[in-house]
């Protein structure tokens, strides 16, 4: 699945959104289903989504899976166009 059709789904933009506000942050599926107000197996789906496509980096323990925000320059500048475009003005 390609950036641009993750950009059609809410939960992805949610996600997406949450990162890109708080790009130091690493938290798990729990913590962000919280912070996003969704429920947590569609977060985890939607987290792996994203790490498929390098928006976000999965950090792998035994008991659970944090992740973080991408750290390429480019790749969050086309982010912050395509974010731009969704939210209105």
């Amino acid at each position: 699945m390609g950036i641009d059709k993750l950009f059609q789904s809410e939960i992805h933009v949610k996600i997406i959104s949450f990162f890109h506000e708080n790009q130091a942050s690493i938290d798990t599926p729990r913590g962000v289903a919280t912070w996003i107000g969704e429920e947590r197996p569609k977060v985890k789906s939607a987290l792996e989504d994203l790490v498929g496509v390098k928006i976000l980096v999965a950090h792998r323990a035994t008991s659970t899976t944090g992740y973080s925000y991408t750290n390429d320059d480019k790749l969050i500048s086309k982010i912050e166009k395509l974010l731009k475009k969704k939210k209105p003005a």
